[in-house]
């Protein structure tokens, strides 16, 4: 027995080699057999595939009225509640058995039976068809031992109660002789041609191989077989059950098409589709098949009904009349139809699945050939994993003997593997490979990986876990099951460890149990600037009000101070202090306050700050543009070569922006003039019978506009004008062009594309990357003469962005031709010692030839709504406080220094791109989901019933059932959306 000190030893080497996390999961859990197992990655992916089969369905098997016309197409619904004779099911049926041959390359010769039941009781059926204990000059070899042998003890009871039948037929069968039965020394083994001769075997029975599905034939065994059979083809018969063999041979193409030729196979194909054994195929040969014939008038046995290969010529007479196997449930290539029909009753609609299947198989992987390959290579790549981690060996030894489609593998963990609580390990690690987890003596519970079903080892079988990777498994698949495996062998030891030490009194430190290193936080006192007005309306005493975010700063624990870090450094107690200092404006006056590196980090919205400012902790901006954010301790704007992370808070003024520049289109567009309008009717100088018509005008409806950049500004404001009903067109870069079309807008390549027949154009692009050599912009004058001139004759231009995106000499011109009837401005405009300074300067030269149709703002158009600056300097102190001390940035503007960690974007809910943590949020709120996924599926349903059925009398009674429905949930799904933020595109990640 393992002694305390060895247990904590093993469960701190159990700990230290998980101390990484959780490995990465594969895209789909289920390791069950199966040439075509069902290849979905999750939940989504599943419900897609099961209506994409339901598509398939419709356009595949068409209805036809009695002169032979498309009256329109099958459902699933109908087949469920349809017969299994008659079309389309015996088209349905016919499809399968001929994607069955066609796609495992069986040459024409060769018929395919079906016939229904599981894997062992349908693989007996089979060999038993071949049998006869009354053939005195029948003997029969099976690649397995025999029964209760000491050698059978791995085969477990499946295997050991399937030989045993053999065994039992010739017991009492009237001329039987079970001494006739060869069996194996060993699981698989294949003797050579002459040993088989030697012997009088004429049936080979090969199910050694499928005893754990990890043993193969050796490329040489297979060799022999075949010499065996081609010495004499008419009373020599190999037949193989094949669950585990199709589509995972690892021999040469020429060496496969030889046995599919040359050999019986028997496949399980539904319980490789689904997990349920509904029905099985076969393939005979034409010399298996006349071996049948001669068994129908001596037979030794009672076939199940499950399969008769051979029913009676006449289907009026008893079984006992005379039979043939040309009338059996035969798919025979040669003549492509079926020579009879399956037995008893079945699923129409798991044969189209079967076909449906084999079709996505082949769409995704490719021909049998390559699935074959494939299922090699994952042999090979199961061989080196293994080598590098020994803490997990291979069940069957010999390599050449591995199976390429199943892989059996035991744990090598020296005196624990030897120790009684080695199965106890196994055991709780299949529970953290599935969904239950395993949980601490301690409470402490770890959840399950949802990464390998169905890994569970035969019982008697060597190993401990067993897992299908065949062909139909991405390499990178194989490795995280291989890894997963591992991971949850030690995580699993260590708790077993645990609760074998607490039965035994000993006292476990449980401090180092989780499976990632808990992460360092940044200790000691830390100063931030706040350099521009954060409260925008007036309190009580007739300043502009921060007491919101005082409040909120103190409620984050930090200090607020109301003066300049000049006037007294503050206590080191380790917490953050926010100076406020609102007055800031000059790089003079920036310099002097934080030129020395006197605060840590900085938060600002329009102040300017010089590249000679330090702070060494980072900046964030409020806002999306950061062109402000001149800092070298970040790179300067672009964020680019600092040692501290720079920041915005984008979409957080958007709305604020977009309905301004909304509101400023509306002063022209419509284009009737209502002070006029209003001065005559208020001088009662207005009859409006006789006047009216002396102004005409026209609605927005069917006007375009073009919004170059499709930013959150940019978007929220052709959301807006779509609500007007007007034409939306977009420039942005390519990327974006596929959100763009699904918004419903439409997508240009250039701005002069954009600009193109357009009654009014709004920029929202930003500046762009500053080049460092020049200090310009990317998109400084982007808005150019070219632009100007594409637009139709007295367009709006707005321009709430900056102002140095526009072309000034270009919009002279354009404002004087009449190409442009009005522009809306709103640009950054400074005070200093030279007088008027910033974007806004060149425009005031405008003015006097231009009055009237020139309106300039000084950037009010996001920096004058209080509740939005409130929000963003919010939503900055909880940027900053992360980065400061868990080195974590949100909204990164350019690199991510060294030491820091990214937590992507986070912007307003329904302004931005929908994010990862949008839509996990949403998963959180059970309600929502409920209520979401109900308005959802029943659209689903109204709809897919509407485009699946054709007949106009069901159409008519699905319309007036479920039309209230439909517009019901249609709105319903859309208020849920929209309120959830998820009405966007999805962001980029």
């Amino acid at each position: 027995m393992l002694t305390d000190g060895e247990l904590l030893a093993h469960r701190k080497s159990a700990l230290d080699e998980t101390r990484g996390g959780v490995p990465p999961v594969p895209s789909n859990p289920f390791f069950g057999v199966g040439p075509i197992t069902d290849a979905t990655t999750d939940e989504v992916d599943s419900r897609l595939r099961r209506q994409e089969f339901d598509r398939w369905i419709e356009r595949t098997y068409r209805k036809r009225d009695d002169q032979g016309n498309d009256i329109g197409g099958f459902t699933t619904g109908e087949l469920s509640r349809s017969m299994h004779r008659g079309y389309p099911a015996d088209a349905i049926l016919l499809d399968m058995m001929r994607a069955i041959h066609r796609y495992f390359e069986f040459p024409k010769s060769k018929r395919i039976a079906v016939g229904l039941g599981g894997g062992h009781s349908g693989y007996t059926v089979c060999v038993q068809h071949l049998l006869n204990a009354n053939d005195a000059g029948q003997r029969v070899y099976v690649d397995t031992p025999r029964p209760e042998s000491s050698d059978a003890g791995p085969a477990g009871f499946f295997r050991q109660s399937w030989a045993t039948q053999l065994i039992e037929m010739h017991r009492f069968a009237e001329n039987g002789d079970e001494s006739r039965i060869h069996f194996a020394q060993k699981e698989g083994a294949i003797p050579t041609a002459r040993d088989l001769a030697e012997m009088g075997v004429s049936v080979f029975i090969g199910v050694g191989h499928e005893t754990t599905g990890a043993n193969s034939y050796t490329d040489a065994e297979i060799h022999e077989l075949l010499a065996w059979l081609d010495a004499d083809p008419d009373n020599r018969h190999a037949i193989f059950d094949a669950t585990s063999m199709l589509g995972a041979m690892p021999w040469p193409p020429e060496t496969v098409r030889a046995v599919m030729a040359k050999c019986c196979m028997f496949m399980p194909f539904q319980k490789a589709v689904g997990g349920v054994s509904g029905y099985f195929t076969a393939s005979f040969t034409p010399q298996a098949l006349a071996l049948i014939e001669r068994n129908q008038h001596n037979p030794s046995w009672a076939i199940p009904r499950q399969l008769k290969i051979a029913p009676p010529l006449d289907p009026r007479q008893p079984f006992s009349s005379k039979r043939s196997v040309d009338q059996g449930p035969f798919y025979d290539a040669a003549e492509d139809r079926m020579l009879g029909g399956v037995i008893n009753t079945y699923s129409v609609l798991a044969f189209a699945e079967t076909t449906f299947g084999l079709l996505k198989t082949e769409e995704r992987v490719g021909s049998v050939t390559e699935l074959n390959r494939r299922s090699a290579a994952n042999r090979e790549l199961v061989n080196e994993w293994v080598a590098r981690n020994p803490l997990l060996g291979l069940a069957v030894a010999e390599a050449d003997r591995r199976g390429a489609a199943v892989t059996l593998l035991q744990v090598n963990d020296g005196a624990i593997s030897a120790s009684d609580l080695h199965p106890r390990i196994i055991a709780r690690s299949k529970q953290l490979l599935g969904y239950e987890g395993i949980t601490h003596p301690n409470g402490e519970h770890e959840p399950g990986l949802d990464s390998a079903r169905y890994v569970n080892a035969f019982p008697g079988t060597p190993g401990d876990y067993r897992a299908w990777v065949g062909g139909i498994r991405v390499p990178e698949d194989v490795t995280a099951l291989l890894e997963n495996l591992k991971y949850a062998y030690l995580r699993a030891k260590a708790v077993v460890i645990e609760e074998e030490l607490e039965q035994r009194g000993v006292k476990v430190e449980y401090a180092e149990t989780a499976g990632t290193a808990a992460e360092g936080t940044r200790e000691g006192t830390v100063k931030v600037l706040i350099a521009d007005a954060i409260g925008l309306r007036f309190g009580a005493d007739g300043k502009l009000d921060h007491s919101e975010l005082a409040a909120y700063i103190a409620e984050k624990g930090g200090v607020f101070h109301e003066a300049s870090i000049q006037a007294g450094a503050p206590a080191d107690d380790g917490k953050v202090h926010f100076f406020y200092q609102p007055h800031l404006s000059t790089a003079e006056e920036l310099l002097a306050e934080a030129g020395e590196g006197q605060y840590d980090a900085v938060i600002a919205a329009a102040t300017f700050i010089p590249a000679d400012a330090k702070f060494r902790m980072g900046g964030v901006r409020i806002g999306a543009g950061t062109g402000n954010m001149g800092s070298a301790s970040w790179g300067g704007p672009n964020g680019e070569g600092g040692e501290a992370p720079l920041m915005n808070t984008p979409g957080i003024n958007s709305r604020a922006t977009a309905q301004m520049a909304a509101k400023a289109m509306l002063k022209v567009l419509p284009d009737l003039p209502v002070d006029a309008l209003h001065a005559r009717t208020a001088a009662g100088d207005f009859d409006t019978g006789k006047n009216l018509a002396e102004y005409p005008t026209s609605k927005l409806e069917g006007k375009r506009i073009a919004i170059l950049g499709y930013g959150n500004i940019g978007r929220e404001l052709a959301r807006i004008a779509k609500a007007f009903h007007m034409d939306v067109v977009v420039y942005a870069r390519p990327g974006h062009r596929d959100n763009i079309l699904a918004e419903g807008y439409e997508y240009a390549e250039s701005p002069v594309a954009a600009a193109r027949g357009a009654d009014a154009l709004s920029v929202h692009l930003g500046l762009g990357r500053q080049d460092p050599a020049t200090g310009r912009y990317a998109n400084a004058g982007l808005v150019d003469d070219a632009v100007l001139s594409a637009l139709n004759d007295g367009a709006v231009l707005l321009n709430y962005d900056r102002g140095e995106l526009v072309d000034v000499a270009a919009l002279d011109k354009a404002l004087t031709a009449g190409k442009v009837r009005h522009a809306a401005i709103d640009a950054d405009i400074f005070q200093s010692a030279e007088g008027v300074t910033g974007p806004m300067k060149p425009y005031l030269s405008l003015l006097p030839k231009h009055e009237g149709r020139l309106e300039l703002l000084p950037h009010a158009a996001a920096d004058t709504d209080h509740p939005t600056r409130v929000a963003g300097a919010k939503q900055a102190v909880d940027q900053l406080l992360d980065a400061i001390r868990n080195r974590a940035v949100t909204n990164l503007k350019g690199d991510l220094p060294a030491g820091y960690v990214s937590r992507g974007s986070k912007s307003p809910l329904g302004i931005a791109p929908v994010t990862q943590d949008d839509l996990a949020r949403v998963a959180e709120n059970a309600r929502l989901l409920d209520e979401l996924r109900a308005a959802s599926e029943a659209i689903a349903a109204v709809i897919g019933a509407l485009d699946s059925v054709s007949d106009v009398g069901h159409r008519a009674r699905i319309v007036t059932r479920y039309r209230g429905l439909l517009a019901a949930s249609i709105l319903k799904q859309k208020n849920l959306l929209e309120a959830a933020g998820l009405v966007a595109p999805a962001a980029r990640d």
